[in-house]
């Protein structure tokens, strides 16, 4: 194999477009095997698979191996937009050959063995490219040493200037990011700073007091409040000795502590409100030990939350109108467990809105019509899952119209009742079908074949086709027990004959003499 190894940096990267699959390879490789294929999505890094007929986005396919200028790769699946895919070469740092001591001189195995070679050292130029390194022309990082790694401590140049340590902790870097808006303060007013630094004795003296500096910079809010003119009146009114000597007695810290926490505008507001003489009455009468208790259990957040939802102006008339002692009365009734479980069972937003639509006075007034014992029980009769199921079903517009046509003849269907074994037996007596019936069979049974058009009746064995006959049975006379065709009730004397021609069409009766004796038929 010889190729030429361009002066390539043996690593790419491509931004993809939505559906992308080939992805061009501008450097030099050996095999398939050599190149590296990562996909980074949402920060996350994910190596592909190489395979010869991909089938998906996370495999991909390699051309162009062991040829000079590079080849490319073809996923086996469209890539997402912006996913980002790095190509690399990653030989092995190894030597697979070795030439002989003596004989022929595999040129072309030693090509192969140096342009391995420099993709190795262009390997490498790109794993040096990727870590941190010092300038040529540095004079102190030249020759550096990477110091023992520290647990929670941040790298950084030592005091000389000439290594690197661990030696800061990172607890005191995050203390300090933590309050980096401070510091950015501290550095908008550093000419200030610069003064105070002229002054730094008396910045000691200061330091020496700093506690009770401290105590009063903790009060700078109620300092500002002080310092209005209403307040220096309020002072001079306050600076008797009676007065002082009650203020040494709230000056423990304690005290400075709950005045701290009451010092505040709001709290001032508040106790502008608190301060009237009915207020102070009603909290007179919440101070008792029971009130104190029962306020400890309302001031969680739950409960909070609760009175937040229940102290607007519509809910408090809610409560206003629920409050009369027979609404109290009931509520006591409905506040068991059972009753509080079909509540919450009842509260879901459809059967609120259910509710809503049935709470119109006409509605309520068929409720109350329907609310008898009688009713109730035919409504648990009715209100099973098939009987709701049939219900629907007579419930539709056509069968609706139906039943309103039977309910027009409701005459015919009580004569149709009356007689209803007689319907039954004509229905069991005359079937329509495509076929002749099989079963359930009787002499005299009717059966219309709707393949053949034919009627037929059962003769105790088999069906038989009903033909449509223009002959007439009749009688003789009127007390002739049994009637028949007219060729049947003819009798031929002597020297007469009857013959019947075109048997089964249009049939005629020839009668004929045997005697040359004059024959008369008498008619009428």
């Amino acid at each position: 194999m010889s190729i030429t190894i361009s002066a390539t940096d043996p690593r790419v990267q491509y931004t993809a477009s939505g559906g992308q699959t080939a992805f061009s390879v501008p450097f030099e490789f050996f095999a398939d095997a050599d190149l590296v294929v990562i996909k980074t999505s949402s920060g996350t890094d994910t190596t592909l698979t190489l395979a010869s007929s991909p089938s998906s986005a996370a495999q991909y396919s390699v051309t162009g191996a062991g040829a000079s200028g590079g080849g490319n790769i073809t996923l086996g699946g469209g890539a997402t937009v912006n996913d980002k895919y790095t190509i690399f070469r990653n030989l092995s740092i190894s030597r697979s050959t070795d030439f002989p001591t003596s004989g022929t001189f595999p040129i072309e195995t030693l090509n192969t063995e140096l342009d391995k070679l420099v993709a190795m050292i262009q390997q490498k130029g790109v794993d040096i490219k990727l870590s941190p390194r010092a300038s040529s022309s540095s004079s102190t990082a030249y020759n550096l040493i990477f110091p023992e790694l520290v647990a929670n401590k941040v790298l950084s140049v030592n005091s000389s200037g000439n290594a690197i340590e661990f030696s800061q902790s990172i607890t005191d870097v995050q203390a300090v990011a933590a309050i980096a808006s401070d510091v950015s303060a501290v550095a908008a007013i550093a000419s200030d700073v610069a003064a105070v630094e002229n002054i730094a004795s008396d910045v000691s003296t200061v330091a020496a007091d700093a506690s009770d500096i401290g105590a009063v910079a903790g009060k700078a809010t109620e300092i500002g409040r002080l310092g209005t003119s209403d307040a220096v009146a309020d002072l001079a009114i306050l600076g008797t000795s009676a007065i002082v000597t009650d203020m040494d007695l709230l000056a423990t810290s304690a005290n400075v502590t709950a005045m701290g926490h009451l010092g505040t505008s709001a709290n001032v507001t508040a106790m502008g409100l608190l301060g009237t003489s009915a207020v102070v009455t009603d909290m007179g009468l919440l101070g008792n030990a029971d009130v104190i208790a029962d306020m400890a259990l309302l001031a969680d957040a739950d409960v909070i939350a609760d009175m937040a939802l229940l102290g607007n102006s519509d809910v408090i008339a809610d409560m206003a109108i629920l409050a009369t002692s027979d609404i109290v009365s009931d509520l006591n009734t409905l506040a068991t467990s059972d009753i509080v479980s079909d509540l919450n069972t009842l509260a879901t937003s459809d059967i609120v809105s259910d509710i809503n639509t049935l709470a119109t006075s006409d509605i309520v007034s068929d409720l109350n019509t329907l609310a008898t014992s009688d009713i109730v029980t035919d409504l648990n009769i009715l209100g099973t899952s098939a009987n709701v199921t049939n219900m629907a079903t007579l419930g539709a517009s056509g069968v609706v119209g139906n039943i309103a046509t039977v309910a027009g003849s409701i005459s015919n269907v009580n004569t149709v009742s009356s007689n209803i074994s007689n319907v039954n037996n004509f229905a069991a007596r005359y079937r329509i079908d495509s076929s002749d019936p099989s079963s359930s069979l009787d002499a005299g049974d009717l059966a219309f074949n709707t393949s053949s058009n034919t009627l037929k009746y059962y003769d105790g064995s088999a069906w038989q086709n009903i033909t449509a006959d223009t002959d007439v049975k009749t009688k003789v006379s009127s007390n002739d027990s049994t009637a028949g065709f007219l060729n049947g009730k003819l009798v031929a004397g002597d020297n007469v004959t009857f013959t019947e021609n075109n048997n089964g069409s249009n049939e005629t009766l020839t009668i004929a003499a045997t005697d040359p004796t004059a024959l008369a038929i008498a008619l009428g």
